[in-house]
């Protein structure tokens, strides 16, 4: 009996030991209060039937995309779908543009059941994106972490209202910390005005996407960012008018002014091994004319150009941006350690009537981070392209190759006609 009595006394620790000790665990392993929350949002409109992405439907393309994601999720990360166009397959338009639901909630990922709910999807109705993305804010809750929606969409929006790129903005004025992404499937410059709108209303990004592959590693990419957020609280920095005399400035977002035909200058230092990338964006805050442009150029601190990014539009706007990539390779042996300076040029083509007010200057945003460089990085700046005398010694051997070519040609043709 006391055997028996000592060995239920033992049975009995142990399950508390392992209430104890082993549940808490596994729920320490997953997502916490404060972790990061992603909601996906997939346009399931009809228009998601084409057949134009790798031989396959936009949509068969997203599903396998979400289920490579999925698969992919951080434990770290809480994540949701939400879908827009999905259920309503009708022609009354009030009711198309409300049809927008959570497919998943936000939160650590079954994957059995996330991939159920996307393998359950069909094209069907309307493209309510404002709608949607007012439901996905809702969804993710105030309740800590960082917030993040990934909008999937291969059209802009159908119903007019609410405005998407008003509902950005809206949502980026409540402050709340929320980033919204855009990937757009179809390349029509209505759809792209519409999802960089969106996107930079929130200090987003917009891709546009041709390839099954591109969309799963974009939104990969997308996902594991919100595990690690860069610290985005724009910082002031003064450019000068020259490279030589540009405030030093590092990774992050830094914030001036600049006026009509002005150029500032900034200077980072950027280690062998590392990639520039910086993005440049000028607010019209006023009244400003038709036509604009936004330049930014990468220089060597002796004055020759690197690479440079550009984009112009005309019409109404509130922002405009570019950004360049500019990747700096490590030495054979090892051996070329020093920092690079690069002379970062920002420059826009914003103009107005004379009545409005030049001072002060139009809100610049410039944001820069530095990555490690790519192995064997596929840009043309990696390997000198586009710097002045290299492509000028490769436009003159491919010309005098060229030559010699043609007129080798040319003498065998004269003289076979000779000889018939």
């Amino acid at each position: 009996m006391i055997i028996t009595r000592r060995l239920a006394a033992g049975a009995c620790a142990l399950l508390a030991a392992l209430a104890g000790g082993v549940v808490p665990a596994q729920a320490a392993d997953g997502p916490s209060k404060d972790s990061p929350k992603v909601q996906l949002v997939l346009d399931v409109s009809g228009s998601m039937r084409a057949r134009d992405i790798d031989g396959q439907s936009r949509m068969a393309a997203a599903q396998q995309a979400f289920n490579e994601v999925i698969d992919a999720t951080p434990e770290g990360v809480r994540l949701g779908i939400r879908t827009l166009g999905a259920h309503y397959p009708g022609d009354d338009k009030a009711t198309g543009c409300r049809d927008s639901k959570q497919e998943y909630p936000v939160g650590q990922v079954d994957r059995t059941e996330a991939k159920a709910a996307v393998a359950a999807l069909r094209p069907t109705g309307w493209t309510p994106i404002g709608y949607a993305l007012r439901g996905a804010d809702q969804d993710l809750g105030t309740d800590g972490g960082t917030r993040r929606i990934v909008l999937i969409t291969d059209g802009e929006d159908s119903c007019g209202q609410p405005d998407p790129c008003d509902v950005a903005r809206e949502l980026a004025a409540k402050g709340t910390h929320l980033t919204i992404d855009t990937l757009g499937l179809a390349h029509d410059d209505k759809t792209r005005e519409q999802l960089s709108c969106i996107a930079e209303a929130t200090g987003g990004t917009y891709t546009t996407v041709r390839h099954t592959k591109e969309l799963s590693g974009r939104i990969k990419q997308l996902v594991r960012r919100s595990e690690t957020p860069v610290d985005d609280t724009p910082k002031p920095a003064r450019g000068a008018d020259s490279c030589s005399a540009a405030p030093e400035i590092g990774a992050g977002i830094w914030t001036d002014r600049e006026t009509f035909g002005e150029h500032r200058w900034y200077k980072v230092e950027v280690k062998p091994g590392q990639e520039l990338r910086a993005a440049a964006s000028v607010g019209a805050d006023r009244p400003v004319d038709r036509d604009y442009g936004v330049l930014v150029r990468a220089v060597d601190d002796g004055g020759q150009e690197l690479v440079r990014g550009s984009d112009a539009g005309s019409g109404r706007t509130d922002v405009m941006a570019s950004g360049l990539r500019y990747p700096v390779g490590k030495g054979k042996k090892g051996d070329d350690k020093e920092a690079r300076t690069v002379c970062l040029e920002v420059s826009h083509s914003f103009s107005a009537p004379a009545s409005v007010k030049r001072d002060p200057g139009l809100p610049v945003e410039l944001a820069v981070d530095l990555v490690k460089s790519p192995d064997k990085p596929s840009d043309m700046a990696a390997f000198g392209l586009g710097r002045g005398w290299v492509l000028l010694a490769v436009l003159v051997v491919t010309g005098l190759v060229a030559g010699l070519l043609w007129g080798w040609l040319a003498r065998w043709r004269v003289s076979v006609w000779r000889a018939n």
